[in-house]
C-alpha cells in the first residue's frame, strides 16, 4: 500500500464530497426537498464522469496510477452517492410515495448506467 495512493484518495474524496454537498444544496434550494433531484443529478453526472475517465485512461491518457486513483476513486467516489440514493429511496417509500420511489430507483440506475456508457462512447469517437 502506497501512501501516495491513500493521499490521492483522501484529496480527491474531499473535493468530490464538497462538490456533492454543494450540488445537493443547490438543487434543494432550486427545486425543493420533496424529490431527491440533486442525488439523481449527481449519480448521473458522476457516472458520466467515471465513464469519461475510464475511456480516456484506456484510449488516450497515460497518467500515473496515483492520478487515476485521485480522479476515479477519490473525486468520483466522493461525488457519487449510492448510499444517499438508497436512503432517499427509503424515505420516499416511508412517506408512502411508492410510485415516486420506483421511478426514482429505475431512473437512477438506467440513467446512471446510460451516462457511463455515453462517457466511454464519447471518448471512443474523439
Amino acid at each position: 500500500m502506497k501512501w501516495t495512493f491513500i493521499l490521492a484518495v483522501a484529496a480527491g474524496g474531499s473535493l468530490g464530497s464538497v462538490a456533492r454537498y454543494l450540488v445537493g444544496i443547490g438543487f434543494g434550494r432550486l427545486l425543493g426537498p420533496k424529490f431527491p433531484w440533486g442525488t439523481l443529478f449527481i449519480n448521473i453526472t458522476g457516472s458520466l464522469l467515471i465513464g469519461l475517465f475510464a475511456g480516456l485512461f484506456a484510449i488516450r491518457w497515460n497518467l500515473p496510477q496515483a492520478v487515476r486513483i485521485f480522479l476515479i476513486v477519490g473525486i468520483c467516489g466522493g461525488y457519487t452517492t449510492f448510499s444517499t440514493f438508497s436512503l432517499d429511496s427509503f424515505y420516499l417509500i416511508e412517506r408512502g410515495e411508492v410510485a415516486a420511489a420506483g421511478a426514482y430507483m429505475i431512473a437512477s440506475v438506467v440513467l446512471s448506467v446510460g451516462a457511463l456508457i455515453a462517457g466511454i462512447q464519447i471518448v471512443r469517437v474523439l
